[in-house]
């Protein structure tokens, strides 16, 4: 079996199950800060949007409309209750006083761990999510 390369492959894009794509777009952008990389209408009703935290700064989103009953059980519960997605920080302080003066809520006062300093926060639908400034 032959191995696969040490470079030129990462993990791209995650897809996050949303409610609806235009309440989701301004959630990520407005409360996150997160930049509009894509909006394409794929027809029926679809729609290909992502966006990410930076410029090329990490996995984009892909914001990803519930179709149906199945996809829409899913929602805000992507990971059966655990933290799901980790976003970094190079100022701790900076991000937790920004996300929370725009109205996100953090289920857990700020605590420093081994690994750095961090935070759980709930996004528009209730997916868990850690920001974190990594111990350097």
């Amino acid at each position: 079996m032959s191995a696969f390369p040490a470079s030129g492959r990462r993990v791209a894009t995650v897809a996050v199950v949303v409610a609806g794509y235009d309440e989701a777009i301004a959630w990520y952008t407005e409360k996150l800060g997160f930049r509009l990389v894509a909006d394409v209408d794929l027809g029926h009703g679809k729609r290909w949007v992502t966006v990410e935290p930076g410029e090329g700064q990490g996995a984009r989103l892909l914001l990803a409309r519930a179709d149906g009953d199945r996809q829409a059980a899913s929602i805000g519960n992507q990971t059966g209750g655990r933290v799901f997605l980790f976003l970094e920080t190079d100022d701790f302080a900076r991000d937790h006083a920004l996300m929370t003066e725009r109205g996100v809520s953090f289920r857990e006062a700020p605590r420093r761990e081994a690994y750095g300093t961090v935070a759980v926060f709930a996004d528009l639908h209730g997916n868990l999510w850690d920001l974190i400034e990594p111990k350097r």
